[in-house]
This record gives C-alpha cells, sequence and structure tokens, in this order.
C-alpha cells in the first residue's frame, strides 16, 4: 500500500489571500500588509527536503510576481510548478474572457521566471463547479493537461458532490483534460474531505491516516493540499467573522507535526508522478457542456 504514490501540493498563497477575507481585505490593498508567504514557503521546502520529499506549488501569479526568486528556488530544488491564478479570484465570479487573462498570466510568468513550462491549475477555492465547468474548455486552450478544482464534496462555497472522486479524463468541446480531484472517503451516500487544507488541520491525525488507508486501499492516490500560511501560527489576524476566524485558524499548531508524521506514513510526489504512476488505470467521465448562456 506503501507504494503508491499520493500528490503533495500546495497552494502558495499568503495569508491574506484567503477568499475568506476578501469582504475585509481588498486586493488595492495587498502591497500594504506584511507578507509572510516567502519565509513560509521555504519552511515546507525544508520540511519535504528532510523527508525527501518533491511537490507540486501551485503558485499564484501575484506571488511570482512579487518574488520571483522565490519561484526559480522550488524549481530548483525538483519541484513541479503548477499555476494557481494570478488575482486568486473565484472562477464563479468571473466571465470566460476575464479568466483566460488570468490564467495566462500567471502561467505564462512562472514559465518565464523559471525556465519549465506549466502544465497544471487549481482554481483558488476550489471554484470549478457546476456552473463554472466553462473554464475547463479555458484551460484546455491555454495549454494546461490537467486540473485539480474539482471537489466531489458538499459545501457552501464550492464543489461538485456528485463528481467523480478519483483522477478522470474529462471530455469537453475544446478536447480532453486530466482531473485530479481532492480527495473524499465515501461514507454510505457521502463523501467526506480528508487530507487537505482545514481538514488536515481540524481532524485528528488518526482520522487522516484512516483516510489516506482507506484511499490506497481501492489502489488510488490521495491528493495532499496545505498553504504556507496554515504553518504560521503568528500571522496577523484580519477582520472577519468568527465562522472565517475557526477555519482559517484552527489547528494551525498541529501542521508540522502532521505533515512530519503523514509523510513518515505514506509515500508522497509531485502531481507529474501520480499522473506517470496511475495513467493506465485512468477512467474517461464525460461532464455535461454547459449552454451558451449559463456562460457568466
Amino acid at each position: 500500500m506503501n507504494r503508491i504514490v499520493n500528490a503533495m501540493t500546495v497552494d502558495v498563497e499568503d495569508y491574506f489571500h484567503a477568499s475568506a477575507f476578501d469582504r475585509g481585505v481588498s486586493r488595492a490593498s495587498w502591497d500594504q500588509l506584511e507578507s509572510r508567504v516567502v519565509a513560509n514557503t521555504r519552511r515546507l521546502l525544508d520540511l519535504f527536503s528532510a523527508h525527501d520529499v518533491k511537490a507540486t506549488f501551485f503558485v499564484l501569479g501575484w506571488v511570482a510576481d512579487k518574488f520571483p526568486s522565490l519561484v526559480k528556488d522550488i524549481s530548483d530544488a525538483g519541484h513541479e510548478l503548477a499555476s494557481h491564478g494570478y488575482h486568486h479570484q473565484l472562477v464563479y465570479m468571473l466571465t470566460p474572457s476575464q479568466f483566460r487573462e488570468d490564467v495566462r498570466k500567471s502561467k505564462d510568468l512562472i514559465e518565464q521566471i523559471a525556465g519549465v513550462p506549466v502544465r497544471g491549475y487549481r482554481a483558488p477555492s476550489f471554484s470549478i463547479v457546476k456552473q463554472s465547468l466553462w473554464a475547463l474548455d479555458v484551460l484546455i486552450e491555454e495549454g494546461f493537461s490537467y486540473d485539480a478544482s474539482i471537489f466531489p464534496i458538499r459545501h457552501d462555497r464550492y464543489g461538485i458532490a456528485d463528481a467523480p472522486r478519483h483522477a478522470h479524463v474529462i471530455q469537453r468541446a475544446s478536447g480532453a483534460i486530466l482531473e485530479l480531484p481532492s480527495s473524499t472517503v465515501r461514507v454510505g451516500q457521502t463523501n467526506y474531505p480528508i487530507a487537505g487544507g482545514g481538514y488536515f488541520r481540524l481532524f485528528p491525525y488518526a482520522m487522516t491516516k484512516w483516510g489516506i488507508t482507506q484511499v490506497n486501499s481501492d489502489l488510488q492516490p490521495v491528493m495532499l493540499y496545505i498553504h504556507p500560511w496554515e504553518v504560521d501560527r503568528e500571522q496577523p489576524r484580519l477582520p472577519g467573522s468568527m465562522a472565517t476566524q475557526l477555519r482559517h485558524h484552527v489547528g494551525m499548531a498541529t501542521t508540522i507535526d502532521k505533515l512530519n508524521r503523514v509523510m513518515d506514513d505514506f509515500t508522497f510526489g509531485p502531481v507529474r508522478d501520480v499522473i506517470n504512476a496511475r495513467t493506465a488505470g485512468l477512467v474517461t467521465a464525460t461532464t455535461p457542456r454547459l449552454a451558451p448562456a449559463s456562460l457568466r
């Protein structure tokens, strides 16, 4: 079971980029806020190095613009670079042309800095949902070969609950793209999230280990995701509701310990290694195309 290569992924963004703070923190103010993304990302780089783990870093274009040396260092350390968009805007709040501009800008910038092709994309806050599936066509047209934006759960801000749980090829009008969903375990008729973000911080490690073991027992890889700000207990507090504060800050004291434990217990690599290991077993899933009237 431990021979299954699971994906270790990092969404490279700063604490003030989190979508939960959009109402209280304007994009115009980002330059005035204390940035902590470089130090926190380097902390993750050191942690991965200690475990001899390579990861995929979905880099926000805004971060790449401000800190190009960080992008270069990630690549030089042997990790995979992918795109998290440029402005950290929810896909379903954009028009197709706005989305195209955002992903093209980010992809081109990262490629210019590191001199390597960018093949993968993850939407901010997993915001490719049923009403924004048109984004997959844009990604295909812009040269992306895989997407990691669809979360097969029910959630108040994202998710496609009936989407396939494991890696699959989606056929669209523009062609095909490999979808790598965030990981879940199925209990009864419900998918429950595991191994990422707030779920990773909130759940006891025993539950995370159980969930990864369940997925690997089905001979499927897990997609684990983390943000640099999730290892930073000293980050400034931003205005937000009690629910927002809980979601953003819960469990940060144990994030590093859990990362150490999960890398000791399971095998991880970048998304490219997962794809190479799993290609022969992929299935094709046809996703309904949206009518033109649904395009926003």
